[in-house]
């Protein structure tokens, strides 16, 4: 069982992993943080974009000799394979740490996964910690794992014209790969936050036909795309396939009459968070899955 020292371990790796939604595509948003022999946090790190140092890396080389003896908290499993940057299980067994936890399972780990080869080389593994939690950050990319295309939200305010639209993008973007603009335009979420030969924008708009704009979010190595606005095309395009809608509301008087018949939450949605902010409430809502796991159409009127 992880000890409370642990589990707070986790939970920092799991904020700290956020800071690379929005540019490390393809590859997962990860963190670490290092615990020495006293169950001490002595150093962390998070994997920003492919190419680059893998979070337990980056973390053991904040933690130096103090590794040694000490636990390893990851939000993913260490990865079991030479890429562009060597095993994170290597790292680990190198470093000589004693004890490994993991909140999430890799599914695209090669051969026996790097949880294995940890546990046959003498270090103590624990599996499934915090996982839940862990896949607040990690939801997306799995998401894009299994159904072969980036998970996508919609995000307009309601009632807004463009300017108002355009902070709302700003402010969702950096956690995006891609963001498709009321025009058609597609843009990096971060411009030239991902790594070379990792990740490409589309030229051109998707154009009108849903299968073949899939196909092209899908081959820019995005996992997570954004359309902004209200009124914007795209959202018709892809309705069957939007993941998530975020609606920022204009906030009411404490007493007032209810809008006309109608509702926030688009058909086929349900709602998973509220909250106030400024001049708006936001209102998260998620696709909503049958018995039989089909998803419900979304209704979109533009």
């Amino acid at each position: 069982m992880a000890t409370p020292n642990e589990l707070a371990g986790m939970r920092r790796a799991i904020a700290i992993s956020a800071q690379g939604l929005g540019t490390t595509s393809p590859n997962p948003p990860v963190g670490c943080v290092i615990l020495d022999r006293d169950g001490v946090p002595v150093g962390e790190g998070y994997h920003l974009r492919k190419g680059d140092h893998h979070a337990e890396v980056n973390a053991l080389a904040a933690a130096g000799e103090r590794a040694e003896g000490g636990t390893a908290v990851v939000t993913l499993e260490p990865c079991n394979h030479y890429g562009r940057t060597p095993p994170c299980r290597q790292a680990l067994i190198d470093a000589k740490v004693s004890r490994v936890l993991m909140a999430v399972m890799d599914p695209t780990s090669r051969g026996e996964g790097g949880a294995a080869v940890l546990e046959q080389a003498g270090i103590e593994v624990e599996r499934g910690v915090l996982e839940q939690e862990a896949l607040l950050v990690l939801g997306p990319w799995l998401h894009s794992l299994r159904t072969g295309r980036p998970h996508i939200t919609w995000a307009y305010t309601l009632g807004a014209d463009e300017d108002d639209d355009d902070q709302v993008v700003n402010e969702l973007r950096r956690t995006h790969d891609l963001v498709i603009r009321r025009d058609g335009t597609i843009e990096e979420g971060v411009p030239g936050g991902h790594g070379e030969d990792a990740f490409r924008v589309p030229a051109r708009p998707l154009g009108d036909e849903p299968a073949k704009a899939v196909v092209d979010l899908s081959e820019t190595g995005a996992r997570s795309v954004l359309i902004a606005g209200s009124k914007n095309e795209a959202a018709r395009l892809l309705a069957d396939l939007v993941d998530d809608v975020i609606i920022d509301v204009p906030s009411t008087p404490p007493s007032s009459a209810p809008p006309p018949a109608g509702g926030l939450v688009p058909s086929g949605f349900r709602l998973v968070g509220a909250t106030a902010f400024g001049q708006y409430v936001r209102l998260t809502v998620k696709r909503a899955v049958s018995r039989d796991h089909q998803s419900t159409p979304l209704s979109i009127n533009l």
